[in-house]
């Protein structure tokens, strides 16, 4: 995982945490100031919006991801890391599912156990996140000095037998012969 890759995440996942946070306290915990309102803060439909703004930026985030590290270190079967980060991808599809879920269903009871399934997988997903941080930083001071968690993809290129240097690699053809 690049820098790119780590700040996309960590951003998009630290703004899509927030909006959700202080939309659900003010759609649950906020009282209306007005006994008529249909919303409990003059804010609420901006967060809201920007929630739904900015999670798409963190399912993209999650893909690159998973491609780039969440997969190959699967494959691998390294430990460091693995039981938070196998929570945080298992909970992170149905938060993206019942999130799109929330957006279509227009029955006020699916509706709402969709909503607070949302809530309850958006806390898991965050403290999932934040833990699996904690377990590789953990993890990352206890083996300090030790090597990078994935081999390179190409081997070194084996030793010549009769010099004992490496057997140089035929050069590709251009593409106009």
């Amino acid at each position: 995982m690049n820098r790119f890759q780590r700040r996309l995440l960590w951003w998009s996942t630290l703004l899509t945490a927030a909006t959700g946070g202080v939309y659900a306290w003010m759609k649950h915990l906020m009282e209306p100031v007005d006994e008529w309102a249909v919303i409990n803060h003059p804010l609420q439909p901006w967060v809201l919006k920007l929630h739904i703004l900015v999670a798409p930026v963190m399912v993209f985030a999650v893909g690159m991801v998973t491609v780039t590290h969440v997969w190959p270190l699967l494959k691998a079967g390294l430990p460091r890391g693995r039981w938070t980060g196998i929570g945080t991808a298992a909970t992170f599809g149905p938060l993206v599912l019942t999130g799109y879920l929330v957006q279509v269903v227009t029955w006020p009871r699916p509706l709402a156990i969709l909503a607070w399934n949302h809530l309850g997988l958006g806390i898991l997903v965050t403290a999932a996140f934040l833990g699996h941080r904690a377990a590789v930083v953990r993890g990352l001071r206890r083996r300090k000095g030790a090597l990078s968690v994935l081999p390179s993809a190409a081997p070194p290129p084996a030793p010549h037998p009769a010099r004992g240097s490496p057997v140089p690699r035929p050069r590709a053809r251009a593409a106009a012969e």
